[in-house]
């Protein structure tokens, strides 16, 4: 059994090149491996997306959660590959079976937790099953296919 690590929003940003304002997760927990990890995004009423969704009714546009679940796939893979300071890209191919079941609003804690479905190191192709929840609450689930672009050696 591999021992579970973490990642801080420092070595976050040296694994995926995301920035403000599309920096979506804050905190990946529970990485164990490549297989699974838990993701924390802290939801604030700063975030330029609740100007306009919706004004006077913030809630998190549910494309946002789907990234946010991306992200933390990426972070995992990325702190299992030992991919800090390398360059890594990650791109979207497929996203099926969504369903959002909860509104996100400024406050909650959105937990996401990741599974690999498909993918091993230096594979190119992976799926993942994403589940976001708020207090134990599902808001979301979905399973998305990425393309890791790792970096030429």
């Amino acid at each position: 059994m591999s021992e579970l690590k973490s990642a801080d929003i420092d070595l976050i940003q040296r694994i995926i090149p995301h920035r403000y304002p599309f920096l979506l997760v804050d905190r990946v927990e529970d990485i164990d491996g490549s297989s699974s990890a838990r993701g924390i995004k802290n939801v604030t009423f700063n975030e330029p997306h609740f100007q306009g969704h919706f004004p006077g009714k913030p809630i998190m546009p549910g494309v946002t959660i789907i990234e946010a679940m991306a992200q933390t796939a990426a972070v995992m893979v990325g702190v299992d590959m030992d991919m800090a300071d390398k360059e890594l890209l990650v791109y979207f191919m497929a996203i099926d079976g969504c369903k959002f079941r909860r509104k996100v609003i400024p406050g909650d804690v959105l937990e996401l937790n990741i599974t690999t479905t498909r993918g091993k190191a230096g594979a190119k192709v992976w799926k993942f099953k994403g589940v976001a929840t708020v207090g134990g609450e599902m808001a979301a689930e979905a399973e998305f296919t990425a393309m890791m672009d790792l970096p030429a050696k």
